[in-house]
Order: structure tokens, then C-alpha cells, then sequence
């Protein structure tokens, strides 16, 4: 016999439900949809969200129906119950999740645990309400539907995590909150509806039917604005710990009133303060990981800030203090100190500017890096300043000073073209075990005698340089008072014709004669002229001295011109061209009459910038010449683009003893050659003996200086020499040496050829030229209409 399953007959009150947890599905698409629309951490938590609001409302569903189908009953409470929690905590691990609501997963689990003691506390507190004797609930407590215990959990850890989140979410924190307190009010629906289907409730159930979906829609609508920016503060120090003391103090207040009033400690009591104690020691363990991790980023940071207190930032080599660190970490004996500066770099900052300037010093940075064993300490000690710590003996830091002299001297690549630089080194031995100070100013004075010997060198320190830096000191303080004190003169070197030699030009010599000091040398007194920024101030002086000079023997009636050595700073000074201007209108001195002499080492800076102010130089009519031609620092395609009209052949090569091939100074005759094809007057400096004069005549320079021709003079002696050359015309040529035969309407050997508005190059003639002759009147290499004479 078949038997008939009973049909419970629906009321309103329940389709109303119904209808309403209906509302709930769409909440879920848009969850699931929004989890379909992001990546990364943002997905996995709203996916979350999507999965626990699904579970909710598929078990708030088949509650419903199982209920209007068959009837309310404790089996179908208890498991609406379990299905519901289940989806609710699901909610709540997506709402730790979202972005912003805390900065990682270690902090999720912190808020996690803050909930947990907020919800031990309201778990307690409930129960000390409910249970006997004080029964707040009356005869409407659900003694009989233990089940919704799960959900009402629920919504105390849903209530204590919205709490947490309110107070320590990242701003703009409303968005986290809302989705955290849409979440506790899912927690609430399900609790109703298990307890209405427990107690077959109807107006219990469409309570919690109309708060699920309402719940649902409150964390879609909150997740479309939940990936806004959020400012992340991770600094323990600014989480407040106060809440803490609300909890526990509730539950001492309900537990005393429970014991006050006759209650009795159930399960259910022990559970919430067994809970509590939980939390709160995985609390204080998460807390003290944190001050523990937090301390570890202090020292971390302690440590970082004080490299950077001991690092260059440009170089990424050791600073000043880096290097006195080292010095005193390294008290052995054998620690050897090598200073290093470069030659001219003020120069690249002035004339390229900083940004190039920074990229050499950091090239300085990486080639010394390079070049050093390890174990060896670098140090930028400030500007082009560096300094290497080793531990090794002097001898052995004087050959690694040489190898990095070569390394340094290398061109540096730039984006405005190479940079030619030299550097000087001064290498120190520890004097003392300890004695840091000592170390780096011995360092520091062997270098600064490498500089005053002529830069780019290596020395060692020695005793005497103490002497030689309080003479420094001298020398510095009594120049800057020499003008003043009329201690200055002005010598004259002839340069003469070859091979007639007669002189048809001088080069002016400064000289210092102290009363105290007696007669300081030039190589003594010019390297702390140019360090200590007087060297323009004797450049002026030497030039208006040197202009009224030659203003006097032209008026005598004398065919001669006068050239100045020009130093790179006051070629670079400003208005440099218009002060010469002013000072040979000044004396009425024809601008041709005036050579001023550049040395190979200013072509060793910015060659446009030299270019540049060469050519606003001539552009005032007087000549250049490039000195110390074969000094080292001149290259080919360099020579074909300076504005120069004279070349002057360093006297090292006139000196160059005799090649293999059996030529004596060979490089004179290839520098001469060379000179004249681009068009230059060749000059042949420090003719000290007759074969070298031979071999310069031989090489076609027509123009000679040395000790040979005459030491430098004062002025009126080198007048009586050149009113014995009028007088006396000129000398013999001496025996005659195989030239091809020219006429007597030949052009002159020196041409004045122009280049443009204000700027005249000097073509010369080769001795194997047929126009070359050999007693053409070489008194001036310009022309004598160009000179103004008749």
C-alpha cells in the first residue's frame, strides 16, 4: 500500500520570503561578475565573495522551499544553519581580502584575531543574557535549536572584524566597512532564517528573507568602488591598541553580574572565555612578531642610513667619513694611502657643465673600481678629490699609483665629444699604527708637490715636503702683494730668423725677485699663481707691461713682435678677447705685433669652447701659437681645427737624441712639414747647441728660440741687440746647404691668406718649394703692408 508524503500547505507570510531571498540572486551575479573583471589579489578576494554569498543564498533557498514543501523542523534548521555560517565566514575571508583592507596576509590575520576578542566578548555577554537566571529572552529563548549557535558565532565575529576594520582599514576606509557590515547583516539573515525553520517561525524566516538579499546588495554596490587608491600605513606605531581593554572589561562586568545573580558557568560560558584567551595570547604573539620584525627594519634601515653617511652618492664609492672608518678599522702598519686629483676639472664644469662634469666623476668612480684589488677602499673625499686605502707597502702603491695614472689620462666619453684629462697622485705610508690623521695629510701633500712639479705624476711622500708646503704658504701670501711692492720684472727671449739670425721677435718672461726670498724661480711661483687664482692677475699685469714695451720699440723704429704666454684660466675668463683689445689700443700697439701663446694642455679641456675663444682672440687681429707642440696632448685632427698661426716645437723634441734610422731629431722635421702643409709658421724652442740650430734649419723652420740665440734680458738689453741687427744688417749666412736656385721676383715664404671677417692664417713655404729662397727678409711673418709699415 502506497503511502502519502504530507504537503505542507504555504502561508504569505512564507512566499513573501520566498520571494524576497529570490532578490539575493542577482546580488550574487554581480559579485561573480565583478570577480571575472579583475586580477591579481583583487580577484581571488571577490571570487571569494561571489562563492560565500552563492553558498548563502543557494542554503537560504532550499531552506525556504523545504520549509513551505515540509514544513518547518530542527533537522532542517540545523543544516541552514551549517550552510549558511559556512557561507557567511567565506564572505568575511573575502572582505579581509579585499585591497585596503589590510597591507598583507599577516595583517588580515591581526584584524582577524581583533574580531575574535570582540566576538569572545559579545559571545559572553550574550550568554550571561540568555542563560539563567537572567533570560532575557523569556520563553522565546531557542532552547531546542542549538544549530543557530553557528550563525549567531558568526555574527559576532562579523560584528568584532566591521569594528576592527573601521578603526585600522586603510583610507578612504568606508568602502571596506560597508562590505564588512553588509557581511554582518548576512550573518543576521542567516541566523533568523535557521532559527524561524527551527521554530517554525514564519515572521522570524521572512525576516531573515528580506535581510540576506539587502545584505547581498549592500556588498555588491560596495565592491564597484572597493579598488579606489587606499593610503597603506604599515607603521606599527600608529595602530592603536585600546579597544583591546573594552572587551575584557565587559566580560569581567558580565561574569561578576552572572555570579552575583546565583548563574552557573556552562559550556557555552567556558567556550567564550576559553576563546578569548585564545585570541588574545595569538594576539600578543602576532604583537610581539611584529615589534620583533619592526626592530629588525629599524636596524635595517640604521645600518642603510649609515652606509649612505659613509657613501658617495655620485660614485657610489666611499665618502670622506667612509674613508676615516677604514683608516680606523685598519690599524696595521703596512696601510698605505693614495691620493688622487684631476688636472683641469674645473674647467669641464665651467665650459661643458655640471652634468658632464658628474659624468666624469663618476667614470672616475668605475675606472678606479676596476683597476683595485680587493680589499682596497675607494673614496670620493669631494669635488675631483679621490683617495684609495691599501694595505701594502709604498713601493708596491707607487706602481698601482702608475698603472691607475694611465687609466685615468684615457679619454673620457661624453655626449658633447671626449674629455681629456690628467690627474696627479701623492701615495703616503703609515707613519704609526692608528695615526689616521697623519696618514691623509701626508697623502695630501705628496699630491699637491705632484701637482706643483707639473701635474699628471706620481709621488711619494718625503720628509722635506713639510718644508716645501710652509714655503708654498710663503710664496702664496709675498705674491699676492709682488705687484704692489714692484717686485716683478719682465725678461725678453729674442726668437730669431733662421738661418740669417736676426731677431725679429721676443717672448716675455716673468720673473719674481724677493728682498727676503732673492730670486724665485717661474717653475716655482707659477703652479701657486694658478692654484691659488693670482695667475689672471700676473696675466694682466704681464700683458699691459709687455704691450707698453713693445709700444716703445716699435716708435724706436724696431721691426719686432712680443708674445705672452696665455694660462687656460684667463683664456677662459670673461671678456678675455676685449681686455687685449683694450689694452693694445691702449698703447697704440698694431694687433699683429702681439702673439699670445697657448700651451698644449689647454687644448686637453673643450675643444669647441677653445675653438671658440681662439677665434674671438683673432678676431682682434693678434696671432696665436700653440706651445710645447709635442708635449702629449695634441692629436692630428685637433691641430687642423685650432685658429692658430704659429707652431712652436717643443724644445724636448729639438733636444731628441738620434733615431735608428740615424736622423737627428727626426720628429722636428716631421712636426715642421706637418706645420707648414696646414699652413702654419713653425718655431723651433730650446735650440740649446749648433747641431741642434742645424737640424731645425735643416727641417725648414724659419723661426728660432734657445739659449743658443740668448738667454731672456730685460728690455734694453734686447734693444741693444736689435739696434746692432739695423745697424749691422744681416749676418752672414752660414756655409750653404743644397736648396734649389730661385729668382729674384720669388714670393715671399709667408703669406697672409683670409679666412673670414677678422680671422688670417699664415701659409708658409717649404724649403724644397721652388719659391723657397734663402735670404728672404724674415724680420715679421706678416707682410709689411699688413703691419702698417712702409
Amino acid at each position: 500500500m502506497r503511502q502519502s508524503v504530507p504537503v505542507h500547505s504555504p502561508s504569505g507570510v512564507e512566499l513573501a520570503g520566498l520571494a524576497s531571498l529570490v532578490v539575493a540572486v542577482p546580488a550574487v551575479a554581480l559579485l561573480a561578475n565583478s570577480g571575472r573583471r579583475h586580477t591579481g589579489a583583487a580577484r581571488r578576494a571577490h571570487l571569494l565573495l561571489a562563492a560565500g554569498a552563492a553558498v548563502a543564498t543557494a542554503a537560504a533557498l532550499a531552506g525556504a522551499l523545504s520549509a513551505i514543501s515540509y514544513g518547518s523542523s530542527r533537522t532542517l534548521g540545523q543544516a541552514v544553519a551549517a550552510a549558511t555560517a559556512l557561507g557567511t565566514l567565506t564572505l568575511l575571508i573575502g572582505t579581509l581580502m579585499l585591497p585596503g583592507a589590510a597591507e598583507n596576509r599577516r595583517a588580515g590575520l591581526r584584524h582577524l584575531l581583533d574580531g575574535l576578542i570582540i566576538a569572545a566578548a559579545l559571545w559572553f555577554v550574550g550568554w550571561v543574557l540568555v542563560a539563567e537566571p537572567t533570560r532575557i529572552l523569556g520563553g522565546r529563548t531557542p532552547v531546542q535549536c542549538l544549530s543557530i549557535l553557528l550563525p549567531a558565532g558568526v555574527v559576532a565575529i562579523a560584528v568584532g572584524v566591521t569594528a576592527m576594520l573601521a578603526m585600522h582599514a586603510h583610507r578612504p576606509r568606508h568602502v571596506t566597512v560597508r562590505v564588512a557590515a553588509g557581511v554582518t547583516v548576512v550573518a543576521l539573515a542567516a541566523t533568523a532564517l535557521s532559527s524561524g525553520i527551527c521554530q517554525g517561525k514564519a515572521d522570524v524566516v521572512l525576516v531573515g528573507a528580506l535581510l540576506l538579499p539587502a545584505g547581498l546588495l549592500v556588498v555588491a554596490h560596495a565592491v564597484k568602488i572597493a579598488d579606489r587608491p587606499v593610503t597603506v600605513t604599515g607603521d606599527i606605531t600608529q595602530r592603536g591598541s585600546g579597544y583591546a581593554f573594552v572587551p575584557m572589561a565587559a566580560m569581567i562586568i558580565a561574569g561578576t553580574y552572572h555570579i552575583l545573580a546565583g548563574g552557573e558557568f556552562t559550556g557555552l560560558g567556558f567556550l567564550g572565555v576559553s576563546v578569548e584567551g585564545f585570541a588574545l595570547v595569538s594576539r600578543q604573539y602576532l604583537a610581539l612578531g611584529d615589534v620583533r620584525n619592526y626592530t629588525l627594519q629599524l636596524r635595517h634601515r640604521e645600518a642603510h642610513f649609515r652606509e649612505l653617511a659613509h657613501t658617495d652618492p655620485l660614485t657610489g664609492l666611499a665618502n670622506r667619513r667612509g674613508l676615516v672608518r677604514a683608516l680606523r678599522e685598519r690599524s696595521a702598519t703596512n696601510r698605505t694611502l693614495v691620493s688622487l686629483d684631476l688636472d683641469g676639472f674645473k674647467n669641464v664644469n665651467d665650459m661643458r657643465g655640471h652634468d658632464v662634469g658628474d659624468a666624469v666623476l663618476a667614470e672616475v668612480g668605475d675606472r678606479l673600481r676596476v683597476n683595485l684589488r680587493d680589499g682596497d677602499v675607494a673614496a670620493r673625499l669631494g669635488g675631483d678629490e679621490f683617495a684609495v686605502l691599501m694595505a701594502a707597502s709604498p713601493e708596491e702603491a707607487l706602481a698601482v699609483g702608475q698603472r691607475l695614472l694611465t687609466v685615468l689620462c684615457e679619454p673620457y666619453g661624453t655626449g658633447d665629444g671626449p674629455v681629456f684629462l690628467s690627474a696627479s697622485i701623492g701615495v703616503a705610508g703609515s707613519p704609526s699604527p692608528g695615526d689616521t690623521g697623519e696618514l691623509m695629510r701626508d697623502a695630501d701633500l705628496a699630491l699637491r708637490y705632484a701637482k706643483q712639479r707639473g701635474k699628471n705624476r706620481v709621488e711619494s711622500y718625503q720628509k722635506r715636503y713639510d718644508e716645501l708646503l710652509r714655503r708654498h704658504s710663503v710664496l702664496e701670501n709675498e705674491l699676492r702683494h709682488a705687484i704692489d711692492r714692484d717686485q716683478l720684472r719682465l725678461v725678453f727671449q729674442p726668437v730669431v730668423a733662421l738661418p740669417s739670425v736676426r731677431p725679429v721677435g721676443a717672448e716675455a718672461l716673468l720673473r719674481w725677485t724677493h728682498p727676503e726670498l732673492g730670486s724665485v724661480r717661474p717653475d716655482e711661483f707659477i703652479p701657486v699663481a694658478e692654484e691659488s687664482d693670482l695667475i689672471c692677475v700676473l696675466g694682466t699685469w704681464v700683458l699691459d707691461q709687455a704691450c707698453a714695451q713693445l709700444a716703445k720699440w716699435l716708435t724706436a723704429g724696431h721691426d719686432v713682435w712680443v708674445s705672452v704666454n696665455l694660462s687656460p684660466k684667463e683664456l677662459h675668463a670673461a671678456d678675455y678677447a676685449g681686455r687685449v683689445a683694450a689694452v693694445l689700443r691702449k698703447y697704440g700697439v698694431p694687433p699683429q705685433r702681439l702673439v699670445l701663446e697657448v700651451t698644449e694642455h689647454a687644448v686637453a679641456t673643450d675643444m669647441d669652447e677653445l675653438i671658440r675663444r681662439l677665434v674671438e682672440l683673432r678676431s682682434t687681429g693678434v696671432r696665436i701659437a700653440l706651445d710645447d707642440f709635442g708635449a702629449g696632448y695634441s692629436s692630428l685632427g685637433q691641430l687642423r681645427n685650432l685658429p692658430v698661426d704659429i707652431l712652436k716645437i717643443d724644445r724636448a723634441l729639438v733636444a731628441e737624441p738620434e733615431s735608428r734610422t740615424g736622423m737627428a731629431a727626426p720628429l722636428v722635421d716631421v712636426v715642421a712639414r706637418l706645420g707648414h702643409r696646414l699652413g702654419l709658421e713653425v718655431l723651433a724652442e730650446g735650440i740649446g747647441t749648433p747641431a741642434q740650430r742645424e737640424v731645425v734649419e735643416e727641417a725648414g723652420c724659419r723661426l728660432g728660440q734657445g739659449s743658443l740665440f740668448g738667454w731672456g734680458v730685460p728690455a734694453e738689453h734686447l734693444e741693444t741687440q736689435l739696434r746692432t741687427a739695423r745697424q749691422s744688417g744681416a749676418r752672414p749666412v752660414p756655409a750653404a746647404r743644397s736648396r734649389p736656385t730661385v729668382t729674384n721676383s720669388a714670393p715671399a715664404r709667408s703669406q697672409i691668406i683670409m679666412l673670414g671677417p677678422g680671422m688670417r692664417q699664415v701659409r708658409a713655404v717649404l724649403p724644397t718649394d721652388p719659391a723657397f729662397s734663402s735670404d728672404q727678409d724674415v724680420r715679421s711673418v706678416d707682410a709689411p703692408r699688413e703691419m702698417g709699415q712702409s
